[in-house]
């Protein structure tokens, strides 16, 4: 674990610093840029022809762990799992999701939640992973729930991070004003006009100097082709539509009351504060989900995987061990 040194600021939780004083480099050293990477060809259903890119860090004989990516990140947000004890356990697996990243752009195929988790099956089956473990974070958590329910076979574990599972009014108003004639277009020009900076303003970890411009190159980049700002529109008008997340809700209640919920292991993890998706989504879901582990990290964030990558491999080593 790297420690604090003198040079760096001490900022308050989630106060972010300015542009100009991000560094070259992060602070906490990572091997993603050393990881072996390809550029999968899927021809998926709800996508068409697809150039996925694929991220494999670990031994290659080891249990595969699907890692899979929110919204506003690509495959890099996984970046200091590749340090811990979990890559020594396991082949990580991270994928770019379609219109993410490294990925080709989405075209005018719309992604939506069931396409997504339609997608991740596709992936696991060109890459010969199907039914292995899994955690995702955010949007990503979210997705291979959906996956599980409608493939009870999909994953042996699911570990979500941090999902949305509540349509609150901040998630109402954008699916309105996203769907607004012309307000995608002008969206799409404000990140293409500084993408770099629109990553660092939205996205948001309770340690901000873990940030870098190495970082917002990863995330903004993608974003300053007209494909790619076309994509990212794309994925906050579809694939968090309040319609399907309270559709989804009411499935897990229906499962829960029935006695026949996810039949897999599960493992919740949420952050007390986060101002990406407030905590009471983990409230709920544990509600939804009641014979899932569920665990609070404390001083964390919507990316545990960044701002508590030793604690969070504690709780998913000791998950997958289960």
């Amino acid at each position: 674990m790297s420690v604090r040194d003198a040079t760096r600021p001490v900022l308050a939780p989630f106060e972010q610093l300015p542009y100009e004083a991000l560094p070259e480099r992060p602070w906490r050293p990572h091997p993603f840029h050393e990881a072996e990477t390809a550029d999968v060809v899927i021809d998926s259903q709800p996508f068409g022809r697809l150039s996925t890119r694929v991220t494999s860090y670990g031994p290659p004989a080891a249990p595969p762990l699907l890692l899979v990516h929110g919204l506003m990140t690509a495959g890099y947000s996984w970046r200091y799992l590749l340090a811990t004890s979990l890559a020594e356990r396991h082949r990580l697996v991270i994928p770019d999701l379609p219109g993410c990243g490294r990925s080709a752009p989405l075209g005018d195929h719309r992604p939506t939640a069931s396409a997504l988790a339609t997608f991740i099956g596709e992936l696991q089956a060109a890459l010969g992973i199907e039914g292995c473990a899994a955690v995702g974070n955010s949007l990503g958590g979210y997705v291979c729930l959906r996956a599980a329910l409608m493939r009870s076979a999909s994953f042996e574990r699911l570990a979500v991070i941090h999902a949305p599972v509540i349509a609150d009014a901040r998630l109402v108003g954008l699916h309105v004003a996203i769907r607004v004639p012309g307000v995608a277009a002008v969206l799409r020009r404000v990140v293409r006009h500084d993408p770099y900076r629109w990553a660092h303003r939205n996205v948001h970890y309770n340690d901000e100097t873990l940030k870098s411009r190495e970082e917002v190159r990863e995330y903004g980049e993608p974003l300053a082709s007209a494909a790619g700002a076309r994509s990212f529109t794309s994925w906050l008008r579809d694939a968090l539509d309040p319609r399907d997340l309270r559709a989804f809700a009411r499935e897990l209640e229906r499962g829960r009351d029935a006695g026949t919920p996810l039949r897999i292991p599960l493992q919740l993890v949420y952050a007390r504060e986060d101002p990406t998706v407030s905590p009471d989504n983990g409230e709920r879901l544990g509600e939804l989900l009641p014979d899932a582990e569920f665990h609070w990290l404390e001083h964390s964030s919507h990316f545990a995987q960044v701002d508590s990558p030793e604690r969070l491999t504690a709780l998913l080593l000791a998950f997958l061990a289960r």
